[in-house]
């Protein structure tokens, strides 16, 4: 009997996908596609866990059907992660006029990444005083436990060992093959350190030997035409991928938990906010339409919320600043493969800043002393480098500041419950902080298409198609 609920639910999902492909048939547009198939995931798994309860086998063994549609279609994205950043950066960098241009761009880029990542900080900072957020309030049970000493041995294991001029050496690729595999956290870095360097050798080999420079620009541009082809195919497969991965969100997630511990999670989100709200002022200082990117970057961000992966978001990202928001293509390709590695609002920033201010009283720390702000702050800006851009890399972060801070790790999985559903707001606020670095740096820089951005009709071709 199992095995029939089973293969209803599997027919009922493919029945929507029927829908929304009639629907790109009829050719509605891209974005109301992918909000189509975000809402129709969310009352799929609304509907699955009221039927058969959040625990049951049948849920189970749908999710996993499920799964080879949502995470097969992040597997897909992930894929062409590391030639689409490999080829886009060369390829922009053999096409600047001046090596001089490179140096600029990478200084703005990581500049407004870092920098609205410690003032992320100060947000989650406040929202965590006003909501009166203490560790010692919420109640462990065995999961959070087990959850506290698996977070303590990732620390031995991972950041107590390391020094800081060992985890800068981490971004320096010591075998490119290895992060081509994207084996470490610090691999799509590494990557964009090599391609830097490729670009920049090809820019010195075509003042002494023009010809073999040509040769290998005519190959890279050749290369960098298939994989953006490539991008256009994944793309094309954006709103079934979101339909199956709010579903199985929605079916899975553990809503007692959410309302057990309501107060942090409303924090959370309204940190988030707070913080999307700041990047669109932010817009606006630099005389840019902030209504104008929102409507633009949507799409991107529904990805981002319900695929939980900064790196995984990279080809959406890319596309929409470069066909969307007018932003110049070499700008849009390093923003996007920076902002998945550092300078994470979101995990980097708001979350560990939060948890900080909870723990710090059960430590005998006041979390509102000025030396105490400033320390954390600081250290959060400084440690945002090297954010793994999948699922967990806000606890990666969380366990580096916090024991650069002396406070204790295991007290952060007390909130195992909720990480799931609280990272899916970070994943977006920190892909928007991407695309918000990649929009002002080409504005600074005098490179971005007003036209384009202006343009309200202006949508991504390769989402479009």
């Amino acid at each position: 009997m199992d095995i029939f609920f089973v293969l209803l639910n599997i027919v009922v999902l493919l029945a929507i996908i029927g829908i929304l492909i009639t629907m790109q048939r009829k050719h509605v547009t891209f974005t109301k596609r992918v909000f189509t198939g975000l809402g129709l995931g969310i009352v799929l798994g609304a509907v699955l866990q009221w039927i058969y309860g959040s625990g049951s086998d049948v849920l189970a063994t749908t999710a996993d059907w499920y799964s080879i549609v949502g995470r097969g279609y992040v597997n897909f994205l992930m894929m062409i992660v590391i030639p689409l950043v490999l080829v886009s950066i060369i390829q922009s960098i053999i096409n600047l006029e001046k090596s001089a241009e490179l140096g600029k761009m990478s200084a703005w880029i990581i500049g407004i990444l870092i920098s609205t990542t410690m003032v992320a900080a100060l947000v989650g900072i406040a929202s965590a005083t006003i909501f009166d957020l203490n560790a010692e309030q919420i109640e462990a049970g065995q999961a959070e436990q087990d959850r506290g000493s698996s977070l303590e041995a990732t620390l031995d294991d991972v950041v107590e060992t390391q020094s800081t001029p060992q985890k800068i050496l981490n971004f320096i690729p010591a075998n490119i093959f290895l992060d081509m595999t994207g084996q470490r956290s610090t691999s799509v870095i590494a990557v964009v350190i090599f391609s830097v360097i490729v670009g920049i050798a090809v820019l010195g080999l075509r003042r002494k030997n023009p010809e073999q420079a040509e040769m290998f620009t005519n190959m890279v541009n050749a290369v960098y035409a298939v994989v953006m082809r490539i991008v256009t195919l994944i793309l094309r497969l954006t709103p079934y991928g979101i339909l199956a991965l709010m579903a199985n969100t929605v079916a899975t997630t553990d809503f007692a938990g959410i309302i057990e511990l309501g107060k942090f999670v409303l924090a959370s989100y309204a940190a988030l906010l707070t913080m999307f709200v700041i990047h669109l002022v932010l817009v606006g200082v630099f005389g840019l339409n902030p209504i104008n990117f929102l409507r633009k970057v949507i799409p991107v961000l529904g990805f981002a919320f319900t695929s939980r992966s900064s790196a995984g978001t990279i080809p959406l990202n890319v596309s929409a600043q470069k066909n969307s928001l007018g932003v110049d293509e070499g700008i849009a390709n390093i923003s996007a493969s920076f902002g998945a590695t550092m300078g994470q609002n979101g995990c980097a920033g708001i979350y560990p800043a939060m948890l900080a201010v909870m723990i710090a009283p059960t430590v005998g720390i006041e979390p509102l002393d000025p030396w105490f702000i400033l320390q954390l702050v600081l250290i959060i800006g400084i440690s945002s480098f090297g954010i793994a851009g999948v699922g967990g890399g806000a606890t990666f972060a969380a366990l580096i500041v916090l024991s650069s801070m002396n406070m204790p790790v295991a007290l952060a999985g007390l909130l195992i419950s909720i990480e799931a559903f609280i990272d899916m707001g970070r994943t977006a606020l920190n892909v928007n902080g991407a695309m918000v670095s990649g929009t002002l740096t080409s504005r600074i820089l005098g490179k971005l298409n007003i036209k384009t951005f202006n343009d309200k009709t202006a949508i991504d071709d390769n989402q479009a198609a």
